[in-house]
């Protein structure tokens, strides 16, 4: 299944990039913070658990995922980044993990495992003290 985030949800607000740039840096506005309040979206409940459960550093207490894009040096271009990110974050927990299935070990591997503890406490019983008679 693949979700996009509708625009309508999300909140933007532009800030200055930092790092070097010249005169454009400290004049424009050219990056962006994408805020998306993931308990107040209309994605399914299930994929609002497995977001929440993201151990993300984007993701407040609230529950607020805040992404900023600043490669570019227009805002649309940043804004464009920023909600790409954001749906591929969707997309990746989109899809329920696979449940683990218990599998038991095969009678080959339970001899090997067994004939090696053998062959290792015959190392050990070599250690003991050596009688000169």
């Amino acid at each position: 299944m693949k979700f996009e985030v509708p625009e309508s949800e999300v909140e933007w607000s532009a800030i200055r990039a930092q790092g070097a740039g010249g005169q454009n840096v400290n004049k424009v506005s050219s990056a962006v913070h994408l805020r998306f309040d993931i308990r107040a979206s209309s994605l399914p409940d299930a994929v609002k658990e497995r977001l929440l459960a993201l151990a993300d550093s984007r993701i407040t207490q609230e529950g607020v995922l805040v992404i900023k894009a600043q490669t570019s040096r227009s805002q649309e271009m940043n804004r464009a980044e920023a909600m790409q990110r954001l749906n591929e974050l969707v997309a990746s927990v989109a899809t329920p993990p696979r449940k683990r299935r218990p599998t038991k070990p095969t009678y080959a591997s339970k001899l090997r495992r067994l004939e090696s503890k053998v062959q290792r406490g015959q190392v050990k019983a070599a250690r003991g003290k050596v009688s000169v008679a």
